[in-house]
């Protein structure tokens, strides 16, 4: 905890105001509106400023005779105000409408880099951060830019407007307001550098509960099971708490700020319209002069009062457009090339490892793979077995390009992995994972995934095909029941069923089953393996496996151990060979006899 404040705070002593600037891109393509959002500002701004100038005539108006010419003065009044709120009303549509709309771009966009980032980027974050950020952050920014900058950008007209006309009326009393600006922007310099470095850490403190709250929830089942649920209340409490602390933090010392501004201000105010009322009564200004230097001093204080408090907005937001620009602009260690080769599709189903050489960035002092080289050709089905770490599922990863080797190359259909697209060879696979992904949507819709333009009858063939027909059929709903988040409401064999279903969909010419029957029980892989078995005849199948059962009929079959392939061939060659595979073969069939 301690090592996760302190990179809190070195990220919060980083922050710049200027980091709002990461928006000008995602405001560029709606600059039309922003010229007429900021058209109506300053329209609204000049209006507001012409208002004392009529309460001015209208108070003088009342010591001369001329009753046309008051009620003339009345009738102006009324007009610049019903001008006002129309200029008020369009701007408020316009700035809020640009808020929602780029803020609604802006979350397309860092879900669209978020999720072709390759694994290695999520090693060093977690998905919960990025979710905050995507929905925290950009809240902040909608704020802001539906709200806090217009307003700042109106008062800060105001200001200057109401300054300069302070000076028309009285030059005198204006040189007075004036000696209060340094003692106003001392504490807006010095609590804002405050209120920078603890709105970052607030916001730090939020991604991290989203976070924890989020892998604690996807976990719940593990939870509960270890009787964690006191320890994930305690850790989630922790870091809650954290984060209420830095607001409690940020909202007092923006509540400091705020109340010695406005007190500095309107304590100055006072002074200087005692002065103005000295002159009032030795004639040296009239009463409507001095009423609309009022007007225009409180017009001032408004606006300083109010830039103070969105001051605080603003810092929040340009943390918030900070850390999204970070999302933008991550680096991926996985990218596509800038000028890639484009194969026939589909790619031929020939796949080729040449010396690759592997670690995982988190683990880089340790060999996933050593110098590993093979070829399956085109329709052949190998199946890749060993103990647990020894490579295995690692040439999956490598061969859907979720990482680059550290050295060598890997080959579909002849052409370098890293040559292509990603989204172009990735069409020519189809994936069964050890562990299925199962959405929160309907289970005909689960397998349609694997081909959305598939049509119901194709999924229901695709259903049968991976021994998942009757079961589905058997549901409240059948094919279109709801199976919940993660398909919570599926037993393991269940998800797995559909999740093979969904790879037969696809049709592509390489599938790759990473133990996919792990599952099952012996009756449904049986099904299952039949349902293989004929699939493999038309595409290559590269097989992951540690129950040799589900491998015997493989056309060959290599042996990983501790990174390398230590021995390959046919099952009954590798018994017959006497190495590591006929000591697991042994092991795994001797129990079985045994439990039988």
């Amino acid at each position: 905890m301690a090592s996760t404040r302190a990179d809190m705070e070195k990220r919060a002593a980083s922050r710049r105001i200027g980091a709002i600037a990461g928006l000008v891109p995602f405001l560029a393509p709606y600059r039309l509106t922003v010229l007429a959002a900021f058209l109506a500002l300053v329209a609204t701004a000049m209006i507001s400023l012409i208002l004392p100038l009529a309460v001015r005539r209208v108070v003088d108006g009342f010591e001369t005779s001329a009753e046309q010419l008051l009620d003339n003065y009345f009738m102006a009044a009324l007009v610049i105000a019903g001008l006002l709120a129309l200029g008020t009303g369009a701007r408020y549509y316009l700035v809020t409408r640009l808020g929602e709309r780029v803020v609604a771009d802006i979350r397309k966009a860092v879900f669209a880099r978020m999720i072709g980032m390759s694994p290695a980027f999520y090693e060093r974050i977690m998905t919960g951060e990025v979710l905050s950020r995507i929905t925290t952050d950009t809240t902040l920014i909608l704020s802001v830019l539906g709200s806090s900058i217009s307003v700042a950008l109106r008062n800060m007209l105001m200001l200057f407007g109401a300054l300069a006309m302070l000076f028309v009326t009285s030059a005198k009393l204006t040189g007075l307001v004036l000696l209060l600006v340094p003692v106003v922007i001392v504490p807006i310099v010095v609590l804002g550098r405050r209120l920078r470095a603890l709105s970052r850490e607030n916001q730090d403190w939020i991604a991290a509960s989203s976070g924890n709250a989020s892998e604690a929830l996807l976990s719940a089942q593990t939870v509960q099971a270890y009787s964690h649920e006191d320890a994930s209340r305690a850790r989630f409490a922790e870091v809650t708490e954290a984060a209420y602390n830095a607001a409690r933090k940020r909202i007092g010392t923006r509540a400091v700020m705020t109340a010695t501004i406005i007190a500095l201000v309107f304590s100055g105010i006072v002074g200087v319209l005692w002065t103005g009322a000295r002159d009032v009564r030795a004639d040296a200004m009239s009463v409507g002069e001095l009423v609309q230097f009022v007007i225009y001093a409180v017009i001032l204080a408004g606006a300083v009062g109010s830039l103070s408090e969105i001051w605080g907005e603003l810092q929040r937001a340009a943390g918030a457009t900070e850390r999204l620009v970070e999302l933008l602009n991550a680096a991926d260690s996985v990218r596509d090339p800038a000028e890639p080769v484009v194969p026939p599709e589909p790619l031929e189903g020939r796949i080729a490892f040449e010396e690759v050489a592997f670690a995982y960035p988190t683990r880089r002092d340790r060999a996933a793979l050593d110098s590993v080289s093979f070829e399956v050709a085109p329709g052949e089905t190998v199946a890749l077995v060993g103990p647990s770490g020894a490579g295995k599922s690692t040439v999956i990863q490598l061969l859907l390009r979720f990482y680059d080797p550290r050295a060598g190359r890997i080959r579909i259909g002849g052409y370098d992995l890293q040559d292509m697209d990603r989204a172009t060879f990735r069409r020519s696979i189809a994936l069964v994972p050890q562990d299925p992904v199962i959405f929160a949507t309907s289970a005909r819709e689960n397998i349609r995934f694997g081909r959305p333009g598939a049509t119901d009858a194709e999924v229901e063939a695709a259903a049968e095909a991976a021994a998942a027909h009757e079961f589905l059929a058997a549901l409240p709903e059948g094919y279109d029941t709801y199976v919940g988040e993660r398909g919570i409401m599926l037993s393991g064999g269940q998800k797995q069923r559909i999740a093979l279903a969904r790879a037969i969909l696809r049709d592509a010419p390489i599938l790759l089953l990473d133990e996919a029957t792990s599952a099952l029980d012996a009756e449904s892989e049986r099904a299952v393996q039949e349902a293989v078995d004929r699939l493999s005849r038309d595409r290559t199948v590269l097989v992951v496996a540690h129950r040799l059962a589900t491998v015997k009929k493989a056309d060959r079959i290599l042996v990983f151990d501790e990174g390398r392939i230590v021995a390959q061939g046919s099952h009954d060659a590798l018994v017959a060979e006497g190495g590591l595979y006929s000591r697991l073969a042994r092991l795994q069939f001797t129990e079985g006899l045994a439990a039988e």
